[in-house]
């Protein structure tokens, strides 16, 4: 295997670093990629990917991934998450990669078993067929467990499960010192964004990355016809601020401390009311409010 190149799906957890270590290891070329979206980015992989002396390649897959979003294939986890049709995705992005520079197979830091919805032997199966990858996806870990591969080494691994046992024993044999949280980066697993990201589905039919980014700022209120969202601190004040598009309202406390607060339409709207119920969430989450509070509309520039 000297001679193979290898393109390594990397998403800075432990089982991407230790099928790194694994891989680079029997002297194959790791090339590694992480696929950043509107969901989740790759500041955990760049900083993991240090200790394996490769360099990692960062991938916008962001305007696809949300189409996806909108009408999944193959149905969604416990919160929002389509884990499928995201894995397979991602692996018809590796396919042309890999076409276009020449790699010979594909690896991924997947366990079987570990998630039940897109990681069972039936889940694997139906994603390697569909992404038309039969026999080029390699999984060092659950190697022994799976399908043979192209690929295939009796060095690797049988490992399944949620546990970690066994990945932490390897990363001692690799001397990992600093070893990953268990849990992914993905925000659409979170329950409370999965409620706001449902809520807008139902009021606003066609969202785009802008509306992703600030239902991830801040509390976020919803109305018949708008929605609001309230900044938590000065770093969210600021970003709300970025993300203003034409036809959103914001305001500011002008006598005394308090959030900034944007409003977005998402059918024909009342002005009025959409400042009044804004100014409300402005007072009820400030301190020291004056005896005649106020609320300034910032232009839009």
């Amino acid at each position: 295997m000297k001679k193979t190149k290898v393109l390594l799906l990397f998403s800075g957890g432990l089982d991407s670093l230790l099928s790194a270590l694994i891989l680079k290891k029997k002297g194959v070329s790791v090339i590694p990629f992480c696929f950043s979206s509107y969901f989740f980015d790759c500041k955990k992989s760049l900083e993991m990917i240090k200790q394996t002396g490769l360099k990692l390649r960062v991938v916008d897959i962001s305007k696809d991934h949300l189409k996806m979003i909108k009408s999944p294939k193959y149905g969604r986890g416990v919160g929002m998450n389509p884990c499928v049709d995201c894995h397979l995705m991602m692996l018809k992005k590796s396919k042309q990669i890999m076409k276009k520079y020449g790699y010979d197979f594909i690896a991924t830091g997947e366990v079987l078993g570990q998630r039940p919805f897109s990681q069972s032997n039936q889940a694997l199966d139906l994603i390697e067929r569909k992404a038309g990858l039969r026999g080029l996806i390699l999984r060092p870990l659950s190697d022994k467990l799976l399908k043979e591969t192209k690929f295939g080494s009796e060095d690797f691994y049988g490992i399944s499960g949620k546990g970690r046992k066994e990945q932490l024993k390897l990363a001692k044999e690799f001397k990992i010192k600093n070893i990953p949280m268990p849990g992914g980066g993905c925000i659409l697993t979170d329950s409370n964004f999965s409620f706001k990201l449902k809520e807008l589905f139902d009021r606003k039919k066609n969202f785009d990355g802008n509306d992703i980014q600030i239902l991830k700022l801040g509390r976020v209120f919803f109305k018949d016809t708008f929605f609001i969202v309230v900044a938590r601190n000065q770093k969210e004040c600021k970003e709300l601020i970025k993300y203003r598009k034409r036809g959103d309202i914001v305001l500011e406390p002008s006598n005394f401390s308090g959030p900034t607060v944007l409003i977005r339409k998402t059918k024909k709207s009342s002005q009025d009311e959409m400042i009044n119920f804004a100014s409300e969430y402005i007072i009820k989450f400030s301190k020291d409010v004056p005896t005649e509070p106020v609320i300034a509309i910032l232009p839009f520039l």
